[in-house]
């Protein structure tokens, strides 16, 4: 991305190993993210940088102290790197591991091939080589569905609970495709579009909230006798959207906020009266990988319905412009 709003597919070397514990892949397909908008709008800065974070492909070539891998495996990958060994790994949060690293940063997966650091820690492989129709699910589990998924697990979405979603991007709809998978009761979805409320539904949403804000916080303690819900995911990252979490989520309720903030002032009296639990972040997705690909794997989620849109990745900067137009979801990139 050279500038907001002016993407473009170049050539440049191809990586190589540089550490012993690198990987190169050949990616088999990446995609565009909703946070990759940001940049694009101009809301973050952006200079000739290299973009993709989402990203599923073979190995080609491992360095020399690579251990679980080897070339010709079917990877997915973390959209951060981790070690997996270090304590705050072990203890559940790859995505603030002592090497943790964004792929975007200098690596870049929108491209045909790619280094990944720590590969031992940040890739998993797949039971085998995947059918062409299990790809788009594996490459949702790379990003927005382990995300997704964190976002309902830190919300303790489950059994008994009422989960109220506030987002309908591909983030908000594995959310509710995670909710249902925890065994929630009630699904919420907060959805304005035809298109994604119809999606919500597919994964699992009980009931559809239009309105936004204060009115949306109304409406979602209308449907919960006044109490609010006992589960909220944030997937937006605005202003507005995490007040309407905080207020929908009910005294003692939990709050999983992962919509990459921008500007979020939080009222510290309005946080300290609601007396919720809140946590969040940029996702641990390693931690879920191996379960969630395994679950894909056995055809038991179908997390890959989220991309409404393929092109192939010379064609990049249409799949931006129908993001940004909101005429897609998500847009998947063939390589």
């Amino acid at each position: 991305m050279h500038a907001p709003g002016d993407v473009r597919v170049e050539d440049r070397e191809d990586p190589r190993i540089i550490e012993p514990t690198n990987a190169i892949i050949r990616l088999t397909a990446t995609c565009i993210c909703g946070s990759d908008l940001w940049p694009y709008r101009g809301v973050e800065p952006v200079d000739h940088t290299l973009m993709g974070h989402e990203y599923v492909g073979v190995v080609e070539e491992i360095g020399a102290d690579v251990k679980t891998l080897k070339p010709g495996d079917f990877v997915v990958g973390s959209f951060v790197i981790s070690d997996n060994t270090c304590e705050i790994c072990q203890a559940g949060f790859q995505s603030k591991c002592v090497h943790a690293e964004f792929v975007h940063a200098g690596i870049g997966t929108q491209a045909e091939k790619a280094r990944i650091p720590h590969a031992d820690g940040t890739l998993v492989a797949t039971p085998g080589q995947p059918d062409d129709d299990l790809i788009p699910s594996l490459l949702a589990a790379s990003d927005v569905l382990g995300t997704g998924w964190f976002a309902a697990d830190a919300a303790q979405a489950g059994p008994g609970k009422t989960v109220a979603v506030v987002g309908d991007g591909a983030v908000g709809l594995m959310a509710i495709l995670a909710a249902k998978q925890l065994g929630a009761e009630r699904i919420i979805a907060m959805s304005r579009h035809p298109e994604r409320q119809e999606l919500a539904r597919f994964y699992g949403a009980t009931d559809i909230v239009t309105e936004r804000g204060d009115e949306g916080v109304a409406k979602i303690r209308q449907l919960t006798g006044g109490l609010g819900a006992h589960s909220v995911v944030e997937a937006v990252g605005t202003q507005e959207s995490f007040m309407q979490a905080v207020g929908a989520t009910r005294g003692g309720g939990h709050l999983g906020y992962v919509g990459v903030n921008h500007d979020v002032q939080i009222p510290g009296t309005q946080l300290f009266f609601a007396g919720i639990h809140a946590l969040g972040g940029p996702a641990p997705v390693r931690r879920y990988l191996p379960d969630l690909v395994q679950l894909i794997w056995d055809r038991k989620i179908d997390p890959g319905k989220v991309f409404d849109l393929t092109l192939p990745l010379e064609r990049a900067a249409e799949g931006y412009q129908a993001m940004d137009q909101r005429t897609a979801i998500k847009v998947l990139l063939t390589v």
